[in-house]
């Protein structure tokens, strides 16, 4: 077996340089977390005395604001996956006609900036009484998840064997059963491909959430942090504690579903 070239040291270097470039923001964050309450420009390098008293502020302050994120997140999941997955089957195994028109359309969709949507939707909002409620932040945010995931899942449910799906058919099973019990099951990675990366539009989102909330009472954790700095900007401990509780979910979803990630893209890449 012919062996990989090797790399030398000076690329490695140069690797870990960029690596410690782009992860300086995060082990800042981190160490401000930790440091005592005030300002952060006094703070050292180094946490090596940790004072947790910033994370016990965020969650006090911020612990609602972090649910109503992880509310609305898989809301916009579940509805996004909901939608995208038999529209992406019926594009990829039918003759639908007019594919191609669709798919533009859909791609169409991807590129209109979203605070030409945000304040669109703002009037319709007014008019059926969904600002300030969970289920206008998870429609608004489906608007992203829904077209992502289509594209991603119709990819891979092309690459299905179509004689596996005519084998069910011939079995006896109907199109909703094939769909259910056959392409769902064989798009399992292309499914948590789409669910992750919906779930970090919907997390990290700001426009829809400065322009459909005006109150309290459903505020995510994004518009939290924004307001939590004007509010309390002599306790930067705090402010950092909330951006860490905020990394965390997406982080660990980025680790678990890694895998399932690279071999969902590269699908989709490859088609």
């Amino acid at each position: 077996m012919k062996r990989a070239p090797g790399r030398g040291w000076p690329s490695t270097i140069v690797g870990i340089i960029l690596l410690a470039l782009m992860l300086f923001p995060v082990y800042w964050m981190v160490n401000a977390s930790l440091q005592p309450a005030g300002n952060t420009l006094q703070g050292g390098w180094f946490p090596f005395h940790p004072d947790f008293s910033g994370y016990a502020t965020a969650l006090r302050d911020q612990g609602r604001n972090l649910v109503t994120s992880l509310v609305v997140a898989l809301g916009s999941v579940t509805l996004s996956l909901g939608l995208a997955a038999p529209a992406a089957y019926a594009l990829a195994h039918f003759p639908v006609r007019g594919t191609n028109l669709v798919l533009f359309g859909i791609l169409i969709t991807q590129m209109v900036p979203g605070i030409v949507v945000a304040n669109a939707l703002y009037s319709a909002y007014n008019d059926l009484g969904l600002l300030n409620s969970y289920l206008g932040l998870i429609l608004a945010d489906s608007t992203a998840g829904v077209p992502f995931a289509i594209i991603i899942m119709r990819s891979f449910m092309q690459s299905i064997p179509r004689e596996i799906i005519e084998a069910a058919r011939v079995d006896g099973a109907g199109k909703l059963r094939t769909f259910r019990s056959v392409a769902l099951p064989m798009s399992t990675n292309a499914l948590i491909t789409a669910a992750l990366f919906t779930f970090l539009f919907t997390w990290s989102d700001f426009l829809f959430a400065l322009t459909l909330t005006t109150t309290e009472t459903v505020r995510p954790i994004t518009l939290g942090i924004y307001q939590y700095i004007g509010a309390h900007t002599n306790q930067w401990n705090a402010i950092m504690a909330t951006a860490v509780l905020a990394s965390i979910p997406a982080a660990v979803l980025l680790v678990v579903a890694q895998r399932y990630v690279t071999a969902g893209a590269s699908s989709g890449a490859i088609k």
